[in-house]
């Protein structure tokens, strides 16, 4: 397999998306961040449930002043990711700036999609343009190899735990000037890789920014979804989509496998046209019609919503005694199982026969959450602080996540064969 980026038959085609060069600020503009950086760091203090859990106002403040101190020689994605930087520094995974939510910050992503597999990140997606980088390991990043590309980028994560960290991490590492302004690569104009094929020979290749960053929803993983235009490694397979990403689009649904009603809620809140209420009771009357021998309740994909609304799903799940038994209802979570789908994910272990199955949640029961928006008032930009604490936990429970007691984690491989290692292993066992 070779790889080649922008060179077809000896004819080197045009970067698909112009980039604005990377310049210092004027005076005008560093006067305007520093208005912003002031402000960021007053409503932080006076918004934030507690906002020096983890840091020190000291070294809050220290890390407010450097920054204000360097603004004028800094870039403006330089300044963006520092502000970042700061904002992940009180760490909660709901205090956060992200580029993926927000418009105003401009970014811009490369013509494939990165994905973590246990430790390994790959090119899971790609323009059709760029076929021939599918499915293709990634060893290093600009200057970095992936640990420290990733351990550069996890500094500007608000996050609860390293899973929580990864999920982010994987948008911000196809995002040119985050690589730049982090140093991790030289030019925001040009990225290069190095890549392991799959005769495991590294090749090299030059990638350059390709559109602006996709703007997301914050309460359901949208990475696995089919976008117009990209190729998904598993489209290669033959067969339909596995039970998890069949229709990964919808709030929440369940379908019989066998003997195994699969339950998928994808995000913790009311559908267009059924409420999640609704849904439990539906939920109820099905598994006392069918008698199913086993329940798997899938929250892989979801990254939260309204906690308040979890009580008919546990309650559903209390009252349905053929399957709220040990060995017969399981959850399965992963790293973007976060927010409010972690609370419905501590209410099942608290009060269900459940046995989690996948891999650790991307959060933890005794956190910060329900993050509030400031909006700075010269770039615009949306910084969330937490405003609550939530202890789902007892209070000397130290977990940084829900693991599974049966591990079950999504391999490349899997993926790519459209294979669900979790929940063929809940199948299996009798």
């Amino acid at each position: 397999m070779r790889f080649v980026y922008g060179i077809t038959s000896n004819v080197l085609l045009p970067v698909l998306l112009s980039v604005a060069p990377v310049l210092a600020l004027t005076p005008d503009e560093a006067r305007a961040w520093r208005e912003d950086l002031r402000f960021m760091a007053e409503q932080m203090q006076e918004k934030h449930k507690n906002l020096y859990h983890s840091i020190s106002p000291q070294d809050f403040n220290a890390k407010v002043e450097a920054l204000n101190a360097r603004i004028p020689t800094l870039t403006r994605a330089e300044v963006i990711v520092e502000l970042a930087e700061i904002v992940a520094a009180v760490g909660d995974g709901h205090t956060n700036i992200y580029p993926t939510r927000d418009p105003k910050i401009g970014f811009h992503s490369l013509p494939v999609t990165f994905t973590f597999f246990g430790e390994g990140l790959y090119v899971r997606a790609v323009r059709e343009s760029q076929r021939t980088l599918l499915g293709a390991r990634v060893i290093r990043i600009g200057n970095l190899d992936v640990e420290d590309a990733y351990a550069a980028v996890k500094t500007m994560i608000g996050h609860d735990n390293d899973g929580g960290a990864r999920y982010w991490a994987q948008y911000l590492l196809a995002m040119p000037e985050v690589l730049e302004a982090l140093h991790i690569t030289s030019r925001v104009e040009d990225v290069p890789l190095t890549l392991a094929n799959a005769g495991h020979s590294e090749v090299k290749v030059t990638l350059h920014p390709s559109e602006a960053v996709e703007i997301m929803s914050g309460d359901t993983s949208t990475l696995f979804y089919p976008r117009k235009g990209w190729i998904d490694v598993r489209d290669l397979a033959p067969g339909p989509n596995p039970l998890w990403l069949s229709k990964i689009n919808e709030p929440f649904h369940f379908e019989h496998a066998g003997s195994l009603l699969y339950v998928q809620i994808n995000q913790v809140s009311n559908a267009s046209n059924e409420t999640l209420e609704h849904f439990a009771k539906r939920l109820h009357d099905e598994i006392a019609n069918t008698k199913p021998d086993k329940m798997a309740i899938d929250l892989r994909q979801n990254r939260g919503g309204d906690g308040t609304l979890i009580v008919p799903l546990i309650r559903s799940a209390i009252q349905s005694e053929s399957v709220d038994r040990p060995g017969h209802l399981f959850g399965i979570i992963g790293p973007a199982t976060f927010s409010a789908a972690q609370m419905l994910a501590d209410a099942l272990e608290r009060y269900t026969n459940v046995i989690f199955v996948g891999e650790p949640t991307g959060s933890k029961g005794n956190t910060y959450g329900d993050s509030r928006k400031i909006i700075l008032p010269n770039s615009g930009m949306t910084v969330r602080v937490s405003i609550y604490y939530w202890q789902d936990w007892y209070p000397w429970d130290g977990r940084e996540s829900t693991a599974p007691q049966i591990p079950a984690p999504m391999t490349f491989d899997a993926y790519s064969h459209k294979a669900d290692p979790a929940l063929q292993t809940i199948s299996e066992r009798h």
